[in-house]
């Protein structure tokens, strides 16, 4: 059977699987027949499952698309920031969610991040090492005032934070990576990004002010690290902090999956 050729074009962190000859660049593929195009990704090396968007000479498709000859392929991984929900998404869900680690400077960021139920990691003695080991190993974007941490070679999700203050700081996240539909307030621990879960009032009346067990209902408690929370004066005040980062980027209540414990 005659050979067929193609060219193929795999970006960010797909280039993990492939040989340092073909990362970051336009390679040829040879093949026979007429494969599948998820048969031929998976014969370079790259797993299916880490792919979410396939463009064959200009148009997407899926993985039933059959390799022909001449084609130009280009893959990419999931979006961390692009809306393509109006192409050919290859799952219906997104392979992950958007996960963060922030660096000693941005603890004010963490709060608000967690207080929007957004995945953040961050502790005030992390090291630079410890902050790129966590990053590859949980595949978490680092967060940064310090460019130096993002020059390190190992470094392959990172954003250096322009705002200097957290208000400021937090609208830019939210608009850099698209995160408006991921927002879920109140159901991550502002202590340790624990999740929060509705529990028994009986199962926690020990360990609450009397005053507070006698005047309120409902509870929740992290997870992890137990911490107990109720709607108390802070919760209209979170309430109104989120609103005021609401109108800041530009989003309105109904833009907002507004379905935290707490809401």
């Amino acid at each position: 059977m005659k050979e067929r050729r193609a060219q193929f074009r795999f970006y960010e962190e797909l280039n993990d699987f492939l040989p340092l000859k073909m990362r970051k660049k336009i390679f040829q593929y040879e093949f026979e027949g007429s494969p599948s195009i998820k048969d031929a990704i998976e014969a370079i090396g790259v797993p299916h499952t880490e792919v979410d968007l396939i463009i064959v000479n200009g148009r997407s498709v899926d993985f039933n698309y059959h390799l022909q000859n001449m084609d130009f392929v280009s893959v990419y991984p999931v979006f961390e920031s692009l809306d393509i929900s109006p192409i050919t998404h290859l799952r219906p869900e997104p392979l992950r969610r958007t996960r963060f680690i922030l660096d000693t400077q941005l603890g004010k960021l963490a709060r608000l991040l967690r207080m929007l139920g957004l995945d953040t990691l961050y502790k005030n003695d992390y090291d630079d090492n410890q902050i790129i080991e966590i990053s590859l190993s949980e595949k978490r974007i680092i967060l940064t005032r310090d460019r130096g941490i993002l020059k390190n070679k190992k470094v392959t999700r990172g954003y250096w934070v322009r705002s200097t203050r957290a208000e400021e700081q937090i609208v830019e996240i939210l608009n850099r990576f698209d995160l408006h539909t991921q927002i879920r307030p109140f159901t991550r621990c502002l202590k340790c990004n624990g999740i929060i879960k509705r529990v028994n009032k009986q199962d926690i009346i020990c360990h609450i002010p009397k005053m507070t067990g006698n005047y309120y209902e409902q509870f929740y408690r992290c997870e992890r690290c137990k911490k107990i929370y109720w709607k108390g004066p802070h919760y209209k005040r979170m309430n109104k902090k989120i609103e005021e980062l609401m109108r800041k980027a530009d989003l309105s209540p109904n833009e907002l999956h507004l379905s935290g414990n707490f809401l």
